[in-house]
């Protein structure tokens, strides 16, 4: 079965977080987000808007395109 868009940006943020050594604090700190609700992104447990999508975007310095490649 296909990903959902949800579960590709949940594992692109995973993954972007692994590659810098981010715990979901640092994240949370760099994209002015809490860190509860980037446990909750990651979890697929919300959508999220694209205001949301572009602070981590740009906490991560990549496009937000870049959030959604599989």
């Amino acid at each position: 079965m296909p990903k959902t868009a949800r579960e590709i940006l949940a594992g692109r943020i995973k993954e972007l977080r692994a590659e810098r050594g981010w715990s979901q604090d640092e994240l949370a700190a760099a994209s002015g987000l809490h860190r509860a609700y980037v446990g909750i992104i990651e979890r697929c447990e919300k959508s999220v808007t694209i205001d949301t999508m572009e602070k981590i975007a740009k906490a991560f310095k990549v496009p937000i395109a870049e959030l959604l490649k599989d």
